[in-house]
């Protein structure tokens, strides 16, 4: 009954039953899948990503955070500390989870930065800013290098992704004028 897999390709084992199809179920208004059997809904939402902007006081210049990925996508790019939210987490919760297993760092988590959307993948990314406690880091395994970076010395032409390239933009931007709004965008 599902025709939604390509005839070529092996079934995976986050692929629906056999017995699930695409439809507009009674009452809605969009495609899901539905069970042919007992009319179960399985619904398809957006991923969360949380992480933080980082910022460690070294003589009266904040440095920024900055990891180099282990992992694909976009290994070997850097990017700000961030990864999917757990199941029973807040975002909070994620952001500084995800900075401890990238990077290694410590830190007191602020306030809400950026929420961008990211629909063409299903993803809508959160950023807190946050202060580190100390200047240590010890990346765990995603993660190659990890590093406190000047403004100058941000390796924009290598970052992993747009969020990550808008949310620094932002920061900075945000850092001369010296105030802090919360930023909402879509990503195409």
């Amino acid at each position: 009954m599902n025709s939604s897999l390509p005839p070529d390709r092996p079934r995976l084992p986050w692929d629906p039953p056999e017995h699930f199809e695409k439809r507009v179920p009674d009452g809605d208004n969009r495609e899901r899948l539905v069970c042919a059997r007992c009319e179960f809904i399985h619904y398809q939402n957006p991923k969360i990503v949380a992480g933080a902007v980082c910022t460690w006081n070294d003589k009266g210049q904040d440095k920024i955070l900055i990891a180099k990925r282990a992992i694909e996508p976009r290994k070997g790019f850097w990017t700000l500390p961030a990864g999917f939210m757990e199941l029973d987490e807040t975002t909070e919760q994620g952001a500084v989870r995800e900075t401890i297993e990238e990077a290694g760092a410590k830190i007191v988590l602020g306030p809400l930065f950026t929420l961008l959307n990211v629909p063409h993948v299903g993803q809508v990314h959160f950023y807190y800013r946050a202060e580190m406690t100390s200047p240590t880091l010890a990346p765990g395994p995603e993660t190659i290098e990890a590093r406190l970076f000047d403004e100058s010395e941000i390796p924009w032409g290598e970052l992993a992704f747009r969020t990550v390239k808008v949310t620094l933009e932002h920061f900075f931007a945000d850092r001369r004028r010296g105030e802090f709004p919360v930023h909402c965008a879509d990503i195409a």
